[in-house]
């Protein structure tokens, strides 16, 4: 466990030979799992009191024995396992939990299936439980090649961004919405302004008014009024991986992805508005990083996400004050 001082009255962090004053407080980081050979992609969330936190074990990071576990905690110290999503030749990846209508937790995933060394082909998955440790068993979503990559509710209905196109570059990403989280409707493709397809992993939000938000990895924000066909995108300076960001109740927007800096990669945390991305804070972090989970609690910022800086492949949680609106 990594714990700092709770107030850091100036604290100045070097970004590419520009100095910024820091301004979130990092409270303490932990590290809460490390059962597994090698254990990533991680997400969080609140469900009936209690912390839940999923992500894959396997082997290594491009192994093809992943499987997913769900770990629990009262209070974000003490942690154990809860549920275990495995499907039979299969490699379960980058699980995302979020709630739906009725109450029911929903776990989204890519599966990817081989035959022998030979990649086959993918399509996302689906899985759901009442109680955070029974799972219906994965069911297939849209068509082969597809990996929905995190969903997010808005006036009872699911959105999210399918990546398409494994291991090819252009990617292309393609927004849908669902009601049940089984059936799937398209809206639109998303055409980033350097005239590729090139989007991948994206997390949704939105605004008082209805206006989508995109945070699209690598390095685009989008922003779209409904019914959410027309787009207009800025690309920010900073490359990105595995980004997730949320929306405090004071309007602010922040975010948590890779870092990709000259010394290697890092986990951060970054200030952002629909119209920019500014990295501000870097975790204790290293090597096979990133993918965070992010929730906020009684006025603290929780983080999940996974490093190897420490040797393992292992999960983390971290705590963080973040700044008032600055008057």
């Amino acid at each position: 466990m990594h714990t700092l001082p709770r107030r850091l009255l100036i604290v100045m962090i070097l970004w590419g030979g520009t100095i910024h004053a820091a301004e979130p407080e990092l409270i303490e980081v932990r590290k809460i799992w490390d059962q597994a050979t090698h254990s990533a992609f991680t997400d969080l969330i609140r469900f009936k009191g209690k912390w839940l936190c999923c992500f894959r074990e396997a082997t290594t990071h491009a192994s093809r024995d992943g499987k997913i576990r769900i770990i629990e905690s009262a209070d974000g110290n003490k942690w154990v396992s809860v549920g275990h999503v495995v499907e039979k030749e299969t490699d379960l990846r980058d699980p995302k939990l979020s709630i739906d209508p009725k109450g029911r937790l929903v776990l989204i995933m890519g599966a990817s299936r081989h035959r022998g060394d030979t990649y086959v082909t993918r399509s996302p998955r689906v899985s759901f439980s009442a109680d955070s440790h029974a799972w219906t068993v994965p069911r297939k979503l849209l068509a082969e090649d597809h990996w929905l990559w995190r969903i997010t509710w808005h006036e009872g209905i699911a959105y999210s961004v399918s990546k398409l196109g494994e291991g090819r570059d252009p990617r292309r990403g393609m927004l849908y919405k669902s009601s049940d989280c089984i059936d799937w409707e398209y809206i639109t493709e998303f055409r980033l302004p350097d005239n590729t397809w090139n989007a991948s992993e994206t997390t949704l939000r939105f605004m008082p008014d209805g206006e989508m938000i995109a945070l699209t990895r690598p390095e685009w924000i989008g922003r779209s009024q409904p019914p959410y066909t027309e787009w207009s995108w800025t690309r920010v300076p900073h490359r990105m991986g595995g980004p997730n960001f949320i929306r405090l109740p004071n309007g602010q927007l922040w975010a948590g992805a890779r870092l990709y800096l000259p010394g290697g990669s890092k986990t951060g945390l970054i200030k952002m508005t629909p119209t920019s991305y500014e990295p501000v804070l870097q975790l204790p972090s290293g090597g096979d990083t990133s993918y965070p989970g992010m929730v906020w609690h009684e006025g603290i910022l929780w983080m999940s996400y996974y490093s190897s800086h420490e040797g393992k492949t292992s999960i983390y949680l971290a705590r963080i004050r973040l700044p008032p609106i600055a008057r």
